[in-house]
């Protein structure tokens, strides 16, 4: 069995607006309160005990109002979060549990589906509590999908959405791996990508390009009423907040969309797609100097995007390690030129064969080669 989720827009009135408000309050206060019993009990007997939802309600009513499913949700959260912290098997663990701020957590709650309290019609998507909340259902899911739950959220800029999973059994694609239909992807943070034949992925830079736009309205944001700290926040500051937010989303839906086109493409084209296994979050710290175009770019979004989009198709999507060293190796005689190690070399003459190479579609053909090596290998 597998999931995958739907993400639906949502279009509710003013009282399920409400409710969905109090519902993200009161998940947050749910969270907060069992964070800071356990803590307390284990200040007091050296162990961290156990807390549920139920236990609240008597002296915080108002969390009756809401789904007991959501608050439910937040249980099992804190739970995973303590779990990821003091995991010795992990990898790498996460900090401790840290509370959750009205101000900047994110807006959102899970509820699960029990004998059809989530629901989708056509225009709209049945919740518990809420009932029918008008949505843009733009595709169905198959017949055979069993719905699991239901994650409502809010955006920054005040649109609602709904990401409902679903259950399904995978059907085996009866398709042929072609080993010559392959590509190899180099990261570049000025065109996403450069692939072995030569192609630059991407130019565009969705942020710089409203970068004009956004530093126009946040100016008009420091001068409204609210922009210093502890300052009451006037009406005309939350308006202007939202502009703000709108032109982020819209930078943010401008780079999905784009992605999602690209990576359908080369899933669509290629049967074997070899990428390096790159640390985006490394790469975009100031000791490169160029975070902000690494982060523009979304490399990280793409290559979840292929992957699955890949899978889905019976199709391979292979890592290579970081650390191999594409840029340095001539694809003609494989020679290994440590002076590459300098980026700021573009193009080079090979001192042992004198072939030409471009730095960028030299190391996505070494990147190939290694993919197509490490795929054999598994096999």
């Amino acid at each position: 069995m597998a999931n995958k989720a739907i993400k639906f827009r949502l279009y509710p009135t003013k009282e399920q607006a409400v409710l969905f408000a109090k519902t993200f309050g009161c998940c947050r206060k749910v969270y907060n309160l069992m964070l800071a019993d356990k803590i307390k009990s284990y200040q007091d007997t050296g162990h961290f005990a156990t807390f549920t939802p139920a236990m609240y309600k008597e002296a915080y009513p108002y969390l009756r109002e809401v789904d007991s499913l959501a608050l439910a949700n937040k249980q099992l959260d804190l739970q995973k979060a303590f779990k990821n912290c003091f995991d010795k098997k992990r990898k790498k663990r996460n900090g401790f549990p840290k509370f959750k701020s009205a101000k900047h957590s994110r807006k959102s709650y899970t509820t699960n589906n029990q004998k059809g309290t989530i629901a989708i019609y056509d225009n709209a998507i049945k919740l518990p509590k809420v009932g029918k909340v008008k949505a843009s259902i733009h595709r169905m899911p198959k017949e055979e999908c069993i719905i699991k739950s239901a994650t409502i959220s809010m955006e920054s800029d005040g649109k609602y959405y709904g990401s409902v999973l679903f259950e399904y059994t995978p059907v085996a694609v009866d398709h042929v791996i072609n080993e010559s239909n392959a590509i190899g992807l180099d990261y570049a943070s000025d065109g996403l990508y450069i692939d072995s034949n030569g192609n630059v992925g991407s130019c565009h830079k969705f942020y710089r390009e409203s970068h004009e736009k956004l530093a126009k309205e946040q100016r008009r944001l420091s001068r409204k009423k609210g922009s210093t700290k502890g300052e009451e926040k006037s009406n005309n500051f939350l308006k202007q907040l939202r502009k703000v937010n709108r032109i982020h989303r819209h930078i943010a839906n401008q780079r999905s969309d784009h992605l999602h086109k690209l990576s359908t493409e080369i899933a669509n084209q290629y049967d074997i797609v070899c990428v390096e296994d790159l640390d985006m979050k490394s790469m975009s710290n100031k000791g490169f100097r160029n975070g902000k175009a690494t982060m523009d770019n979304g490399y990280g979004m793409f290559l979840n995007m292929l992957e699955y989009k890949l899978t889905d198709r019976g199709k391979y999507l292979v890592k290579v390690d970081k650390w191999y060293p594409s840029s340095q190796i001539c694809h003609c005689c494989r020679h290994k030129n440590p002076l590459l190690k300098d980026l700021s070399i573009r193009k080079w003459i090979c001192p042992r064969c004198g072939s030409s190479h471009e730095r960028d579609v030299n190391a996505a053909i070494n990147i190939l080669g290694e993919g197509l090596r490490l795929l054999k290998e598994a096999a």
